[in-house]
């Protein structure tokens, strides 16, 4: 009985993914319409890029015998492509290029949109104690186990990079 119990919450945990990365399908698609009825060309060259990553992972997906990608990996590739334009923002920045600067922050704000609310450092901090208790590490041979759980977890709501810091002065 209680293994039934078990299976049936993970059966139900499933279930939710499955929505919310459906949800995530739909609202993009719904999104990309809206911004091309509106002539919204910045959010329509946005979306459009996230839904060729999202068919990019759903391929690499495929190749693995998976249906689908799944809503950490899809997260983690749209954090992703908030960092590049981070990097390309910079960039612009130092070669006077503010007009190109100011389209990857519109993109990058498109981008948000789609992604859950981010974490702030505390919670991280707070977050990151946890994973590490349970995971019982204690130095940093350890932190690949704590960024395993932290990116199953909680891909998409905070920056890893700046977690990886966070990680290593708590296992000092």
């Amino acid at each position: 009985r209680d293994l039934r119990m078990s299976r049936g919450l993970g059966d139900v945990y499933k279930r939710q993914k499955s929505r919310r990365i459906k949800m995530l399908r739909e609202d993009l698609q719904k999104a990309l319409k809206e911004s091309m009825l509106n002539k919204d060309m910045t959010t329509v060259g946005a979306v459009r890029l996230i839904i060729a990553g999202m068919k990019e992972k759903d391929v690499e997906a495929r190749g693995k015998g998976q249906k689908e990608a799944s809503e950490a990996e899809l997260l983690s590739m749209m954090q992703g492509m908030i960092k590049q334009r981070n990097d390309s923002i910079k960039m612009y920045l130092d070669g006077h290029r503010q007009d190109l600067a100011d389209k990857e922050m519109s993109e990058i704000k498109v981008i948000e949109k789609f992604l859950p609310k981010q974490m702030s450092e505390a919670e991280i901090e707070a977050v990151l104690k946890t994973i590490i208790a349970s995971t019982g590490a204690s130095s940093m041979k350890d932190m690949g186990k704590v960024m395993g759980e932290l990116k199953a977890k909680y891909a998409g709501q905070l920056d890893m990079g700046k977690a990886s810091g966070m990680i290593k002065s708590l296992l000092q």
